[in-house]
C-alpha cells in the first residue's frame, strides 16, 4: 500500500486557506493504537477547508504539487495564511460604492433643486417694454445705468392694508415717489436722486387712448403719471444725456412684502419720528423697520428741514441697508427667507425686456456696495429748490453747470465730481 496521499493543488496560494502544498502522509502508530492494522497509516485529521469546515475528502497518492496563489486565510496543516486580495476587495468596494453614489445623488439633487429654481425666479418677472429706441436717444456709454422707481402704486393692498399704511383709498393709476439713477461702472457704484418736483421739458409722447400730447414743460413725475415708465425713461434721457440700460419699478405692496421677507430692516435714526400723514411713529435709535414702517419712513417728509430732498436721502440710507440684508449669506442660503424674498420682490418688481436675473443681481450688490462705503450717494446739483412756475407751484431747478459735470461723469464713467 501506498503510505503517500496525494495533496490538492493551491497549497500556499489558495484564497480559501487550503495546505501549503500537497498533504503528507500521517507517520503509523503503534499496532494497538491503529485501527487500521499495524504499519498502515494514520487517519488523516479533519481540517478546514473551502467548503466551510466540511473534512476535504483524501486520495492516495504522491506528495502535492504546490499551486499558484497569495497566501490564503489560516487554514489546516501546511501553515497559515495570509488575508487575500479577494477578501479585502469584497469588504472595501461596497462602502467606496455607497460614498460614491450617495455624492454623485447629492449633487444631482443640487442642481436640479438651482435650474429649477432659477426658472421658477424668472417666470416671477414682470416685463415691460419701457426702453423702447426714439429719434434722438442718447448713445449707450460706458458702464451700466438703472432708471429705479418707487411708484404710489396700490395694486395688491387690501382695504385694510390701505388704512394701516395710510395711503388713502381713493388714488387711481400711479404716480412716482421716487426716482433714482444707478450708475455701475469701473470707477465705483453712484447711486443718484432726481428729485421728483424738478421742473423739466417733457417730449411729446402718444397716450393711450392714441391722442398725441404735445411737449409741455412740467414736473418730472408728471410724465411718470401721464405715460408710465416708458415717458419717463424718454424724459430723463433727454434731460440728463444719460443712456438708461435698465429699468425697475416697485409699488407700496412689493415695497413692504421684501422688507418683511427678510425679516425686517435694521436702521438707525437720528430723532424721534412722530408724523400723522404717514403714521411713522419712531424713537431715535437703532430700530428694526417692519413693511409697513419701512414704507411710511421712505415716504415722509414733513419733520425734514429740507422736505422732499431729506427724504430722498433717507430713501438712499433705507435702500441701502435693504439691499445689503437682501444679498447677505443669511437671507441668501436660507429657504425659509430666500423663497419669500423672491416671490415677494420679483412678483411685485416690473423691469425692461432685456433684463434678467444676473443683472438684477449685480442691482443688488451695487446697492449693497454704496450702502457698505464702496460707493457714493447723492442728488442732481439743486440750483433753486423753490422755483415758482407760472400757476404759482413750487418746484425745482437743476445746477445746470454742476449737473451736468456729474451726467458727463455717468457717461463716460469717470470719477464722479465730488461738489462742497
Amino acid at each position: 500500500m501506498n503510505t503517500w496521499q496525494e495533496g490538492r493543488p493551491g497549497g500556499g496560494g489558495n484564497p480559501y486557506g487550503g495546505n501549503g502544498g500537497g498533504a503528507a502522509a500521517e507517520p503509523p502508530l503503534p499496532a494497538g493504537l491503529n485501527p487500521r492494522g499495524p504499519g498502515a497509516p494514520a487517519p488523516r485529521q479533519p481540517g478546514p477547508s473551502r467548503l466551510g469546515g466540511v473534512p476535504p475528502q483524501t486520495v492516495p497518492g504522491g506528495p502535492g504539487r504546490p499551486g499558484p496563489g497569495g497566501p490564503g486565510r489560516p487554514g489546516g496543516p501546511g501553515g497559515p495564511g495570509g488575508a487575500g486580495p479577494a477578501g479585502a476587495r469584497a469588504g472595501r468596494w461596497p462602502r467606496r460604492r455607497i460614498v460614491k453614489w450617495t455624492v454623485f445623488g447629492v449633487l444631482i439633487a443640487v442642481m436640479v433643486t438651482a435650474v429649477s429654481t432659477w426658472f421658477w425666479a424668472d417666470s416671477k418677472l414682470n416685463h415691460e417694454n419701457v426702453l423702447a429706441d426714439y429719434p434722438g436717444r442718447p448713445a449707450a456709454g460706458k458702464g451700466t445705468n438703472w432708471l429705479i422707481v418707487g411708484s404710489d402704486s396700490r395694486e395688491g393692498l387690501s382695504e385694510s392694508q390701505m388704512d394701516t399704511m395710510h395711503t388713502g383709498h381713493d388714488v387711481e393709476g400711479k404716480r412716482s415717489d421716487s426716482m433714482m439713477i444707478l450708475h455701475i461702472g469701473d470707477h465705483g457704484n453712484t447711486l443718484m436722486s432726481i428729485p421728483r418736483d424738478s421742473w423739466v421739458p417733457i417730449p411729446e409722447y402718444k397716450a393711450s387712448s392714441g391722442k398725441t400730447v404735445k411737449a409741455t414743460t412740467s414736473k418730472i413725475n408728471s410724465a411718470f403719471a401721464a405715460g408710465n415708465g416708458r415717458l419717463l425713461v424718454q424724459t430723463v434721457e433727454l434731460n440728463t444725456g444719460i443712456h438708461i440700460d435698465h429699468y425697475a419699478e416697485i409699488g407700496f405692496a412689493g415695497f413692504a412684502g421684501i422688507v418683511d421677507s427678510v425679516g425686517g430692516v435694521q436702521m438707525h435714526i437720528d430723532q424721534d419720528i412722530k408724523d400723522k400723514d404717514s403714521g411713522l411713529d419712531l424713537k431715535a435709535g437703532d430700530q428694526t423697520l417692519n413693511g409697513t414702517q419701512a414704507l411710511a419712513f421712505v415716504r415722509q417728509r414733513h419733520q425734514m428741514a429740507d422736505q422732499d430732498l431729506g427724504r430722498m436721502r433717507n430713501q438712499q440710507k433705507f435702500l441701502g441697508a435693504l439691499a445689503h440684508q437682501a444679498a447677505s449669506p443669511g437671507t441668501v442660503l436660507n429657504p425659509f427667507t430666500f423663497y419669500p424674498l423672491v416671490d415677494s420682490a420679483l412678483g411685485t418688481l416690473i423691469v425692461d425686456d432685456d433684463c434678467g436675473l444676473t443683472d438684477l443681481g449685480s442691482l443688488f450688490l451695487a446697492m449693497k456696495d454704496v450702502n457698505g462705503g464702496g460707493g457714493k450717494s447723492l442728488t442732481i446739483p439743486i440750483g433753486n429748490a423753490d422755483y415758482r412756475t407760472k400757476t404759482g407751484e413750487s418746484a425745482v431747478l437743476w445746477d445746470t453747470n454742476k449737473s451736468k459735470q456729474l451726467f458727463d461723469a455717468f457717461k463716460n464713467d469717470t470719477a464722479v465730481p465730488d461738489f462742497k
